[in-house]
């Protein structure tokens, strides 16, 4: 049986604003609130940057800003060398503007040009040297390139500007778990729900607690990642591994079926289904769920191996 490994979030999504933003005057428009605010959502954000851009009103750092979070609004919607031009646009209306550097770094880095990004993020902290998302982000770059001692000192530096930057702490639980430093790990893990609970931190606890055999605990984070996210498979289909390992067949059967309801596609889901119904005497079902498990993905031995010993049970 094998655990799809669940990652935590590479990168935060860079502030979005001017990190000493001009103040915004009582007549600002509704496009200018729009562009710059924190919950705007991605394509509206663009929309009303670019209201803001194309109605000539504003100058200097605004004009900046509205560049910076359109460039932000289009790196959501993975529409990569739009943002990059537009952060390039940012920049060069204002040169000393940190967050446009660290949001520019994070476009290379999704383009995989990971020296182009971690230069920017240098940039935005030699700009601002308290700026924790850029050191978030650099650490993440250090990790990508598989330099941890540099991206824990990095995510520390992170924690350090500022302590309740939940996923920096994910960002290093990670870190540690890809070490082996289980304890610290689950530290991270354990202060980064406490800051912001979501589901990839308690799958990513969970996992912590998976490998060293802490199997109670492990499948207890994947229960809740599966409340808060119900129709996110992860939660379902990795504490229906923990339940089908502790012998609790028929339960990890009723958490596979769900995480195959939110994620049909998954065939690690279908071929341990499979071994559930298996170990129930359900051999024409087992073999059912084996066979769609092969077309989704026809090199997994797991499957392979039970159909066989099944002799293709229809």
């Amino acid at each position: 049986m094998r655990i799809l490994a669940c990652l935590t979030a590479a990168l935060l999504g860079a502030a979005l604003t001017l990190p000493n933003p001009p103040q915004a005057a009582a007549g600002d428009d509704p496009n200018w609130q729009a562009c710059v605010g924190l919950t705007t959502a991605p394509g509206d954000r663009v929309t009303a940057c670019n209201a803001v851009i194309d109605g000539k009103t504003e100058t200097g750092k605004r004009l900046a800003g509205a560049y910076c979070n359109r460039g932000h609004g289009l790196t959501e919607k993975r529409e990569l060398d739009a943002a990059l031009a537009d952060l390039n646009e940012a920049i060069k209306l204002d040169p000393a503007y940190a967050c446009a550097y660290s949001n520019r770094g994070r476009v290379y880095a999704f383009k995989r040009d990971l020296d182009h990004a971690m230069a920017d993020y240098d940039e935005a902290i030699r700009i601002d040297p308290t700026f924790a998302l850029a050191y978030n982000n650099r650490g993440d770059a250090w990790a990508t390139k598989g330099d941890l001692d540099r991206a824990l000192a990095d995510f520390s530096l992170a924690i350090q500007y500022d302590p309740q930057l939940a996923i920096a702490y994910g960002n290093r639980g990670f870190a540690y778990f890809r070490k082996r430093d289980a304890a610290h790990a689950i530290a991270d893990y354990t202060t980064e729900i406490k800051l912001e609970p979501n589901v990839l931190a308690y799958i990513n606890r969970g996992n912590v607690y998976r490998d060293i055999n802490q199997l109670d605990r492990a499948a207890a984070d994947y229960g809740e990642a599966a409340r808060i996210a119900p129709t996110d498979a992860r939660g379902w289909r990795n504490r229906g591994l923990i339940r089908l390992y502790q012998d609790d067949i028929k339960g990890g059967i009723a958490d596979y079926d769900k995480a195959l309801q939110y994620d049909p596609n998954d065939a690690y889901s279908w071929s341990n289904r499979g071994l559930g119904k298996m170990q129930l005497g359900d051999k024409k079902g087992a073999a059912a769920d084996f066979r769609r498990a092969l077309e989704l993905r026809p090199d997994l031995k797991t499957a392979q191996e039970a159909l066989e010993r099944l002799g293709g049970a229809r």
